[in-house]
């Protein structure tokens, strides 16, 4: 067996999930018997704790409200050699965790997504199936990879990608940083195609579509910024670049026939805009070497833990 010597924690983010939650506890024993599961209370204010303890699981907590910051408490605390993150709704497909895992193991990946795959036409609202399809494509353009499913909560990682991941969302957009920083660090990674459920009757999603939907295209945006900033303020640098000789053209034009300048405020904000397309620039350059620096020592982070593929 792929598992045999390895240390397996399944790890379930929680808030107000008490009508599914034992179920998923109970299918991650059943399917993985050698893991230890722990669920990760966020103030939920129904029975989530004790329907999770009764089933079996490790039950702890995370005050600091939102599922990032729960997800980094969890990398946090647990050591083990293959990690497992699933929601706590029932909405994944929990019998193929030995398949995601083995995939992990077999081809020595640190990260393997279980790319949903609708069974039921009430698992998806229409907001958050547009939504990812969206953002899914705004990373792929700007972080060329070819995932289809960039906001999936099920997904099997690495200790060295757990361990090295630096971990800065609070909320929704945890999935979209796991995804930028594997792209980013050139960390192996797949996709298993895997199916997804509707949710139990009396389980109601916590994904506020539009509220939530914004704050993931604002993490996108600051991942392009702190990873790719050459290109981030190379687009504001020709922005002003293009503004600055709308209004300075004709303040040149006139100045060529009468020799004299006529529109002085024109002059000043076309000045203005071409000092702010250099310095733009300039940043890019600055920011570009951060970031190449950060990537180093995130690189040397996560070269100080051994491959999951190790005996």
């Amino acid at each position: 067996m792929v598992t045999k010597n390895k240390k397996i924690a399944i790890l379930i983010p929680c808030f107000n999930e008490e009508v599914a939650i034992a179920k998923v506890v109970a299918d991650f024993k059943k399917y993985v018997p050698e893991a230890k599961v722990y669920v990760y209370d966020n103030n939920s204010t129904d029975k989530t704790t004790e329907k999770a303890r009764q089933a079996g699981a490790i039950v702890r907590s995370e005050t600091l409200q939102g599922k990032g910051n729960v997800v980094r408490r969890m990398f946090a605390d647990i050591d083990a050699d293959v990690y497992v993150m699933s929601d706590g709704d029932e909405t994944y497909d929990i019998k193929r965790t030995p398949d995601l895992i083995a995939k992990l193991i077999d081809e020595n990946l640190d990260m393997v997504v279980g790319a949903r795959k609708e069974v039921d036409l009430a698992a998806y609202r229409v907001g958050h199936r547009t939504g990812n399809i969206v953002l899914t494509k705004l990373v792929q353009k700007f972080f060329k990879h070819d995932l289809v499913d960039m906001l999936s909560g099920f997904r099997v990682f690495s200790r060295r990608f757990v361990k090295s991941f630096p971990a800065q969302s609070a909320g929704f957009e945890i999935e979209t940083e796991l995804t930028v920083h594997a792209l980013s660090s050139r960390i192996p990674m797949a996709e298993v195609e895997t199916d997804y459920f509707a949710r139990p009757l009396g389980s109601e999603s916590k994904l506020a579509t539009y509220k939530d939907g914004a704050r993931i295209l604002l993490m996108i945006i600051n991942l392009i910024k702190d990873e790719r900033p050459m290109l981030f303020f190379n687009v504001f640098a020709a922005i002003f670049f293009v503004f600055s000789l709308w209004f300075g053209i004709p303040v040149i034009e006139d100045f060529w026939v009468t020799h004299q300048v006529l529109r002085f405020p024109s002059a000043f904000l076309a000045m203005g805009l071409m000092i702010l397309s250099v310095i733009s620039m300039l940043v890019g350059l600055v920011l570009d070497s951060v970031a190449k620096s950060r990537k180093e020592v995130r690189r040397m982070a996560y070269l100080n833990y051994p491959t999951v593929g190790e005996k």
